[in-house]
């Protein structure tokens, strides 16, 4: 007897650094049939790549053959981020700044995650050029293609599909022992799904009854279990969206700057979430709870300096100053008057829109 493929897979994937893989087959999931309509409802926001179609006019991301027809299976891989500093929800210093706790880390996480998907793959394909290898010599030669948050395909809903968790009401993928704390990373490949490249089980829904991320919400994004309205989205507002926050939203932002945990700070599941020891996935100095001050009036050459390959330069450096003037607008310290005050007439017109708005709101 030999390994099969798939205990081939998983170990190079741990040796690789991650905690988590599975392989799910490709095939039409029911979590799929429902994008189409988000879409339509526009839900989805300015995010305009989630409409990328194929040349029949298909929506990609709503079957993967519109886009690689060769794929038959998905290889996915989980790596945990989390740190050991406190959650959102455990400090109480609205005078200070939140980022996203996925985006401290010291490499932007794309990288970390695809150059071990990368070692995967080198893996793969020594094993099946190898002696050791059983398989039948058609099935050595097979094409793969690695993603991290760039491929046609939702991660989460294969995720599930490869046992590694199961989609939260939140939207996240939740493993019961890691908590929602996870990168993923998938490679796409022509192997067939059979008894040597065996798919994981579905990962089984453990949510229960558990409302906790709904409640928390302070936009209401959740607007039913497991259906994120993304343009209530504290995340998308701070990072995607451009220009103007709709005023009824900017509120319920509180001291967020560049993303969002509070669904996932609340989860039960993350009580016991462990700590990464990924290297690279400690946060860089000033990104956790950093000083609105330092960002509100943060120029050009420093945004691109301090943020040099992490995923906060995707905010913009104008969408990250108006997003700490919102902050201290919603914090209630008066300290930050004066700033606000010389933000208000600001070169760049949504930050002192912005910045007006937070002086009235500190009155």
């Amino acid at each position: 007897m030999f390994p099969d493929l798939r205990t081939r897979v998983q170990q190079f994937a741990r040796e690789a650094g991650f905690e988590l893989c599975g392989i799910a087959s490709v095939r039409g999931f029911p979590e799929l049939e429902v994008f189409p309509q988000w879409i339509a409802d526009g839900q989805h926001g300015e995010m305009k790549y989630m409409e990328a179609r194929n040349e029949a006019g298909e929506l990609k991301r709503t079957r993967l053959a519109n886009v690689a027809p060769w794929a038959r299976s998905v290889i996915v891989c989980a790596i945990n981020y989390n740190t050991a500093h406190p959650y959102s929800t455990q400090t109480g210093d609205k005078s200070s700044g939140w980022i996203s706790r996925y985006a401290w880390s010291r490499e932007d996480y794309h990288d970390a995650v695809l150059r071990r998907l990368r070692a995967v793959e080198a893996r793969l394909h020594e094993f099946l050029d190898s002696a050791d290898c059983k398989f039948p010599t058609t099935e050595r030669s097979f094409q793969m293609r690695s993603y991290v948050d760039t491929g046609p395909l939702i991660e989460r809903v294969y995720a599930k599909y490869a046992g590694i968790g199961w989609m939260g009401k939140n939207t996240c993928t939740i493993n019961q022992k890691l908590g929602s704390w996870l990168f993923l990373g998938v490679i796409l490949t022509s192997l067939e799904a059979t008894a040597e490249v065996a798919p994981d089980l579905p990962a089984p829904d453990r949510c229960g009854t558990c409302t906790r991320c709904i409640t928390a919400c302070p936009t209401e994004a959740i607007v039913a279990p497991g259906k994120l309205d993304a343009r209530l989205c504290i995340s998308y507002l701070t990072i995607e969206k451009r220009g103007e926050i709709p005023v009824d939203l900017r509120t319920g932002m509180g001291r967020h700057v560049f993303g969002c945990d509070i669904c996932q700070d609340v989860c039960p599941w993350n009580r016991k979430a462990p700590v990464t020891t990924a290297e690279e996935f400690q946060p860089r100095e000033g990104f956790v709870n950093p000083d609105l001050d330092w960002i509100a009036e943060m120029q050009p050459e420093e945004f691109r300096a301090v943020f040099r390959g992490s995923p906060v330069r995707r905010a913009k450096l104008s969408g990250l100053r108006r997003n700490a003037v919102v902050a201290m607008g919603n914090s209630g310290d008066t300290e930050f008057v004066p700033t606000l005050k010389k933000l208000a007439d600001d070169a760049d017109s949504t930050v002192a829109t912005h910045a007006r708005w937070a002086l009235e709101q500190l009155k």
